[in-house]
């Protein structure tokens, strides 16, 4: 079985100390990784109208008691006492999706500016208990690629649609593919009968609009709305829970009082889809390493290519190379350790390094380079300048 904490030390990705339970400690190749993904993130969410704002990670407790929270989801929070002001009694926020609602009261809102699409990608801490905690898949701080859509009630299925689009881009870059389960109403739901079906018709349309396949699981949906969800299958055919769309009918538009002036004048509230690609950051990583075994995709990998020369004679030749490619903004390693070509090769291997490049006499006369890619058992020979355009195409196609 594949451990992504192993995999974890052995990239140098990151590491977990006592200091700070349930909580990574991010090395830079672990940053890299991190990096790319909130940049394939910030593009997606530009490309199709998203805002990205970003909330204080520090509130107070009434915001948290007027959603609920502070009732029933109270000891999975961290929270505190002002020792300075008695009365100001602070919460370490486990969620984005109250103080969105402050951003969209910031100003107000006309039927015309709906849908908004509001994005945070933040940091959130939760108090699991210690006994828990596992690695990146159950921790105390989790960064959520969280996402609020304040939309009229037509606009749900449309929108619904664009964002399995969304999931099915980027889950596509890792060679997976989602099934998709339909939460319907609970026994203890807020809100009438008739919305709660207008509602759940809505994703049901717009998984069948996308052309989705989906089972139905009655009475899973939240009290405050049903959802989709989207399930993955791994390399070891294990099933991850991920991206979801919920729709929210009552708890953040009713008790925050997100109104919008609609076209006769009078105010109105609108639904809230909570939406999420992949979660958080720590528990997809966690699966993707699994998944892969550490053997990323090259745009993802923290070092794409590693050249090693065979001895002292090709090592200018060796650092030529690797700064040519850094110049065209690949993440290059140049091994010249005094060390066996056979090591070299090994530790790379370890390593999960897409990209081993050899130089040696005969590449050196030639101007070539002898490729090893982690997914081809033999080696190429190739010009230096071929070379550089597959890693950038690869690059560039984020191919799987």
């Amino acid at each position: 079985m594949r451990d992504h904490r192993e995999i974890g030390q052995a990239l140098d990705l990151f590491s977990f100390q006592e200091i700070a339970p349930g909580a990574p400690f991010w090395h830079n190749n672990g940053m890299v990784i991190f990096k790319e993904l909130e940049k394939y993130l910030r593009e997606e969410l530009d490309k199709n109208g998203y805002q990205e704002i970003a909330t204080p990670i520090m509130v107070k407790k009434e915001v948290f008691e007027k959603s609920g929270h502070w009732e029933h989801y109270r000891e999975n929070m961290f929270y505190f006492d002002n020792p300075r002001d008695e009365k100001e009694h602070l919460i370490i926020k486990p969620m984005n999706c109250p103080e969105s609602t402050y951003v969209y009261n910031s100003t107000i809102r006309s039927y015309k500016d709906l849908p908004l699409r509001l994005a945070e990608i933040g940091r959130l801490h939760r108090n699991e208990l210690s006994g828990t905690l596992g690695g990146m898949f159950r921790v105390r701080q989790i960064t959520m690629d969280d996402a609020h859509i304040y939309a009229l009630p037509n606009q749900v299925k449309k929108e619904v649609v664009l964002f399995i689009a969304m999931l099915d881009r980027f889950y596509a870059l890792f060679g997976l593919q989602a099934s998709y389960v339909l939460a319907t109403r609970p026994e203890k739901a807020l809100g009438s009968v008739a919305d709660w079906d207008k509602a759940e018709k809505a994703l049901s349309d717009a998984l069948a609009k996308a052309r989705k396949k989906f089972t139905v699981a009655k009475g899973e949906g939240a009290f405050y709305g049903p959802k989709i969800e989207m399930h993955l299958n791994d390399s070891q055919g294990r099933d991850w829970q991920m991206g979801t769309a919920q729709l929210d009918l009552v708890m953040l538009p009713k008790q925050f009082e997100t109104y919008y002036t609609a076209e006769d004048g009078s105010k109105k509230l609108p639904w809230v889809i909570h939406r999420a690609i992949f979660g958080s950051f720590e528990r997809f990583i966690g699966m993707l390493l699994e998944h892969t075994d550490g053997k990323l995709p090259t745009w993802l990998s923290p070092i794409q290519v590693e050249i090693m020369n065979i001895s002292e004679g090709q090592m200018k030749y060796a650092g030529q190379i690797a700064k040519k490619l850094r110049k065209k903004g690949v993440r290059v390693k140049l091994n010249n350790a005094n060390e066996s070509i056979g090591k070299k090769i090994r530790e790379a291997e370890i390593r999960r390094i897409p990209y081993i490049a050899v130089v040696g006499d005969k590449e050196l006369d030639a101007g070539t380079v002898s490729v090893r890619w982690y997914k081809e058992k033999e080696n190429k020979v190739m010009p230096v300048a071929d070379f550089a355009k597959r890693v950038l195409k690869e690059i560039k196609e984020k191919a799987a």
